[in-house]
């Protein structure tokens, strides 16, 4: 905990009392003092003294080329909308899938504090960002990847049940497979539970592509 604190927060000193409560929270007092004498004699031993300068204030100095996973799964969903963005979706299908992977991953498991909880959320939304980002590259690629966008669009409504868009992403991947009747039977699972939950209707972009859906399900019934 300790050391994830320091890395989370390199890039100013932190005060002895902050650190107690990071580590014991509203339980931290002046009898916790000698414990994290101990930690941050353990966390020296292991990255070097020179690494962790102070004793009222601390820091902590780590090489610049060091990679910490939660930042740059932060940074890779930033760089993976802005190809989304700019209709560049080979670079966004690959980018995602590296910040999606990296907030898939438990953070500091077993361990509860207020500053932990934060960074499970932050990294619960970049995991769903990346879902989502995935999931309307792939059905921009198509062919093949059509699958894909069907099972992250999946994944993000399984997550976020009441995320229109990536309703919409997974309506339009299954009417681009030939599915309508699934399609349909997505709206419908949205419909009543913003009806049922919130007391409103879907949004006007998930209500136009159903009322497309309508016809093109009527078109076929004439073509047959």
């Amino acid at each position: 905990m300790l050391f994830a604190y320091l890395v989370l927060n390199r890039s100013r000193t932190l005060e002895r009392d902050e650190l107690l409560m990071a580590l014991w929270g509203d339980d931290a007092s002046r009898e916790n003092d000698a414990a994290l004498r101990v930690c941050l004699s353990k966390v020296r031993r292991a990255l070097g003294p020179e690494r962790i300068p102070g004793k009222a204030q601390i820091g902590l100095d780590l090489p610049p080329d060091c990679l910490v996973d939660v930042e740059a799964a932060r940074t890779a969903i930033h760089q993976a909308e802005s190809h989304l963005a700019l209709e560049e979706w080979a670079r966004a299908f690959l980018v995602c899938q590296t910040a999606e992977s990296i907030a898939a991953r438990p953070f500091l498991p077993g361990l509860d504090m207020p500053w932990i909880d934060e960074w499970r959320r932050r990294l619960s939304d970049v995991r769903i960002r990346g879902l989502e980002c995935h999931a309307a590259a792939a059905l921009r690629l198509g062919g093949p990847a059509l699958n894909l966008a069907e099972q992250s669009a999946r994944a993000v409504t399984d997550l976020s049940p009441y995320r229109e868009s990536a309703y919409a992403i997974l309506m339009e991947a299954l009417e681009r497979k030939g599915n309508l009747a699934e399609a349909l039977r997505v709206y419908e699972r949205i419909r009543a539970l913003l009806r049922e939950e919130m007391g409103t209707a879907p949004a006007p972009l998930l209500q136009a592509r159903y009322l497309r859906l309508l016809e093109l399900g009527d078109e076929s019934v004439w073509t047959t």
